[in-house]
């Protein structure tokens, strides 16, 4: 692995862990975790494409936009019941 991927990993990490250290106080919706969850893949596979930090944040930003919509779909489908 190269020095740069390694970083990127640990961040990714990190912030996989925050996110979930930050749901204890309260069950996190779908949407939420969709966001999270979706951040961090997007993240790495924009670094794994494009190799550069604008490429890891725009995959970031995408992944966040898709989680959350698959989530919200999520949780209104849960309150229908």
């Amino acid at each position: 692995m190269t020095a740069r991927f390694t970083r990127t990993l640990a961040a990714a990490a990190l912030i996989a862990g925050a996110l979930a250290l930050s749901g204890c106080a309260h069950r996190p919706t779908n949407s939420q975790i969709g966001t999270g969850v979706g951040a961090v893949a997007g993240g790495l596979v924009g670094n794994a494409v494009f190799g550069s930090t604008l490429g890891t944040v725009g995959g970031a930003a995408a992944g966040a936009l898709i989680g959350n919509e698959v989530g919200r779909n999520n949780d209104r489908g849960h309150r229908r019941r």
